[in-house]
């Protein structure tokens, strides 16, 4: 009673609820079993403190991010306990960023899905990004020093849903877009550089991209707008420069699957503690979800991760916290 909670305590209960999606109230039950008895606010403290403590390298990796030449980004609710209306629940987003150069990922909550959040997030970024076609995006097309890309998952499913409205036609559509993803398969089993990989699709995949485009201006005017293949199709004409810049640098990726992974984890967070208790609270799921995101991307084992840095932080110098972001982690020979 009135002890102080050890890193080892505090990582492991910051990774039971953020890894193992245990909420807070139910690892009170399962330290009740073992006969330790912890009040939730006492917990609900110690992870206030521990996101304070770690805040100044959620800065660090929000520098590193967007300091990246090519991002990945798209968004996902949140449901947020609101003081509006007791008892009720705002949808916040969290608007989530990946450089897969870097395999650093970060989480930035906003209280909206407008385009406010990733253009003040990204304001004054120079490089690439990859996103899906939400309007919320368009602001970056004319942007000077930036690049924009569009997502082949995300137009491939529009034709995926347009099956029943047009077998035929979007059948067509789909196996030619999976010979697209046969040269990515090639290019990634025989380990290509991306010089290679940007060879390789200017051979085989621009024939394809063509062959389509001329295809499906052709059959838009042919198709109800409001069918599932004319839904499809203005769909991915209306981001057809975006979805074709991919095969122009082996450094990009035909699509945006790879920051989807990284949201997984607060889908299925969703199912089991349902809301954020305040937008305070989102936040410091952000940052959480940012730290455990990369440490997944980096094959780092969040609980060894997170304990060492908890240890470590108090005394380490600011100008060398990049030292314990998880990209970097395993590089620090001291720490093995």
């Amino acid at each position: 009673p009135k002890g102080n909670a050890g890193p080892g305590l505090l990582a492991h209960l910051t990774i039971s609820k953020f890894v193992d999606h245990l909420p807070f109230y139910r690892q009170v039950q399962m330290l009740k079993r073992e006969g330790l008895e912890i009040a939730e606010s006492t917990i609900n403290g110690w992870f206030a403190a521990t996101c304070n403590l770690v805040e100044p390298l959620y800065d660090k990796l929000r520098e590193k991010i967007t300091g990246a030449n090519y991002l990945m980004v798209d968004e996902t609710p949140i449901k947020v306990l609101t003081q509006d209306k007791p008892g009720s629940t705002h949808k916040g987003y969290h608007w989530v960023y990946y450089s897969p150069l870097d395999k650093l990922v970060y989480f930035d909550y906003q209280k909206g899905r407008g385009r406010d959040g990733p253009k003040a997030f990204l304001g004054g970024y120079k490089g690439t990004i990859q996103s899906d076609g939400y309007s919320a995006y368009d602001v970056f097309e004319n942007k000077k020093d930036i690049v924009l890309l569009a997502c082949m998952a995300h137009a491939r499913r529009k034709f995926d849903e347009a099956l029943t409205n047009d077998p035929e036609g979007a059948g067509y559509v789909l196996s030619q877009m999976q010979k697209l993803y046969d040269v990515e398969s090639q290019a990634r089993e025989l380990k290509y550089s991306f010089e290679e990989r940007k060879a390789l699709r200017i051979e085989r995949s621009l024939p394809v991209l063509n062959e389509l485009e001329d295809l499906m201006k052709k059959k838009i005017v042919r198709t109800l707008p409001r069918s599932a293949m004319g839904v499809a199709l203005s769909y991915t004409l209306g981001i057809w420069n975006r979805l074709i810049r991919y095969i122009h640098d082996g450094r990009y990726e035909i699509d945006n699957n790879l920051i989807e992974n990284s949201i997984r984890p607060v889908a299925l967070g969703r199912k089991n503690y349902l809301f954020a208790g305040s937008h305070e609270g989102a936040q410091r799921a952000a940052m959480m979800y940012s730290f455990l995101g990369t440490c997944k991307k980096n094959d780092v084992n969040p609980l060894t991760w997170l304990t060492d840095v908890l240890t470590r932080i108090p005394d380490h110098k600011a100008n060398r916290l990049e030292e314990l972001l998880p990209s970097k982690w395993l590089d620090d020979k001291s720490i093995l």
